[in-house]
């Protein structure tokens, strides 16, 4: 059977059985999923893809369900930060201390914090937030990836051979992005970031780039950004809202809490954008980011809207109040400037900021019919 080719129905009835005595879970969704799974790997082989890509889809495979199986005691538990930058960084560098104050703070606001498991400031984030609240997310390397030492045998460290499973679980899993000085790397990693977001492809989360007060890292880097990217027209000006450049680890740790100060997580539902929040907001609150923000919401105003049946699967966040919005689905830098407008008009000064992450905001590309 090739790709473009219909089942055959005793190939389907027989993958319906297989499915069957294998799966104990409730929801008929999951039932129908593992039936596509099962299809695809026969199809896979059907196809005719020789041993090496075969070799290539089952290691990718392995180790996404290695990591879901790391993540998933997590799933419910407290907001988690990812931190990249250089493995090559030396103990005695000033960012490497920034980096361990980071963790440290980070983690005394109720995150997490996931890096790559190695030297360097993947280290120094770790000793700073404590093994017990750091995920190391390796890669196989013949040089600079040893893990760092006191996440050797912890439960919370995973090892990938490929990048591109590996960079998955580092956005997938996170609530807020780190960015502190590395090499190709960390450029990699940041843009990739800026990407996913900048089309809706990864959740909506704060991205800040931390370096030493009086270092030139990241606003060079910005310079070029503004003088290259923008001024040829190759971003637009909304992008820029997408991240923050600060040399204080207060300030950076600010911008990741602040995110969630009022905004809780966000799910597309046939097409309505749904903010759920931490608490209720005014009603003036409302009035006032339809009318700034009505460039981007399709000509209807921001309202308050119920728990959609769709949102069943997340119990934890029925209650949760929320806004919905006509958003046009293109301009997400736009739309981060509408949730901080948010955090700005609706906090509450006794308001805390939950540590449990619970929901994990649903991509456009996981947008429901």
């Amino acid at each position: 059977m090739s790709a473009n080719e219909e089942p055959d129905p005793l190939h389907l009835e027989l993958i319906e059985r297989l499915a069957a005595a294998h799966l104990g879970h409730t929801d008929p969704r999951a039932r129908r999923l593992l039936n596509a799974l099962i299809e695809d790997a026969i199809g896979l082989v059907a196809d005719g893809n020789g041993v090496v890509d075969l070799k290539l889809v089952s290691a990718a495979f392995s180790e996404i369900r290695k990591a879901l199986d790391v993540f998933r005691p997590w799933t419910s538990g407290p907001r988690k930060v990812t931190a990249f930058g250089s493995a090559r960084t030396r103990p005695e560098e000033p960012v490497y201390q920034m980096a361990m104050d980071f963790g440290r703070r980070i983690s005394q606001a109720g995150f997490m914090v996931i890096t790559g498991g190695g030297p360097g400031i993947m280290g120094a984030v770790v000793d700073g937030a404590g093994v017990d609240r750091s995920f190391g997310v390796g890669i196989r390397l013949p040089f600079e990836q040893q893990p760092h030492a006191s996440l050797i045998g912890d439960a919370k460290l995973i090892e990938f051979k490929y990048f591109f499973t590996r960079k998955l679980f580092f956005l997938k899993e996170a609530s807020g992005v780190a960015l502190f000085p590395g090499g190709f790397g960390t450029h990699d990693e940041g843009f990739e970031t800026l990407t996913l977001v900048q089309t809706g492809k990864a959740r909506m989360v704060p991205i800040v780039c931390v370096d030493v007060p009086g270092g030139t890292y990241w606003q060079q880097w910005d310079e070029l950004v503004r003088g290259e990217l923008l001024a040829r027209g190759l971003i637009s000006e909304d992008d820029l809202a997408l991240y923050r450049i600060t040399d204080d680890v207060e300030s950076a740790v600010e911008e990741i809490t602040g995110f969630y100060r009022v905004f809780h997580s966000m799910r597309t539902i046939r097409r309505i954008t749904v903010l759920r929040l931490n608490h209720a907001i005014d009603d003036s609150v409302i009035e006032t980011l339809s009318f700034e923000f009505a460039d981007i919401l399709g000509g209807r105003p921001i309202r308050r809207i119920p728990a959609m049946r769709e949102e069943s699967d997340e119990p934890e966040v029925a209650s949760l109040p929320r806004l919905g919005l006509d958003f046009n689905l293109l301009r997400f830098g736009r739309l981060r400037m509408l949730i901080n407008r948010l955090n700005e008009l609706g906090g509450r000064g006794d308001a805390g900021m939950p540590a449990s992450g619970g929901a994990k905001a649903r991509t456009v590309e996981e947008e429901e019919s």
